[in-house]
């Protein structure tokens, strides 16, 4: 079970890190984009006036994208471990606690989940739009919710692995 465990962790956080890639590329993109097209304008005085429409609310989407696939995919390494009351601990205790810690983010994972299904149900029902693109925002929090479950599910997992088997990854030391 246990192999079992860290496969299907390992392939969600490929997913994961796959989301985070093609949100932050896309980001970095539009960026650049927006940020060239300003630079040819002032260049040529106004001559060449493009513009990337809606580049704040692209990037500030992508953003949010990018955020929530990045902790799903590295929930397992983020603990920073101040070890002022844990230093002497035996390693398998600490990785039982940072287990216990794990479901803290677990907990997040799902209220997020829940909060932003229930955005995007909202959204859905009364045809919500974003102000510049006039894009449907249902989509937009369903996909958020989508990766916070996976930071809710890939959590969980690696609760189970530190709980039960005392498995953890390398934690952060904040020494």
């Amino acid at each position: 079970m246990q192999s079992t465990l860290y496969r299907a962790s390992h392939w969600l956080a490929l997913i994961c890190r796959l989301v985070a890639g093609v949100a932050l590329t896309g980001l970095l993109a539009v960026t650049i984009a927006d940020v060239s097209t300003r630079y040819l304008s002032r260049v040529t005085e106004g001559a060449i006036a493009l513009s990337v429409s809606g580049s704040v609310e692209l990037v500030s989407y992508l953003m949010l994208f990018a955020l929530l696939a990045a902790m799903a995919a590295n929930v397992e390494k983020s603990q920073v471990v101040v070890e002022a009351f844990s230093h002497r601990l035996p390693q398998s205790i600490k990785n039982r606690l940072q287990g216990v810690f794990l479901l803290g983010f677990m907990a997040l994972g799902l209220v997020l989940f829940v909060g932003l299904l229930d955005s995007a149900a909202a959204a859905t029902r009364h045809g919500e739009v974003t102000q510049d693109l006039r894009l449907p925002m249902g989509p937009i929090f369903q996909l958020a919710a989508v990766l916070s479950l996976l930071l809710g599910l890939r959590s969980f997992i690696h609760a189970l692995l530190g709980v039960i088997y005392a498995a953890g990854e390398e934690a952060a030391h904040g020494e």
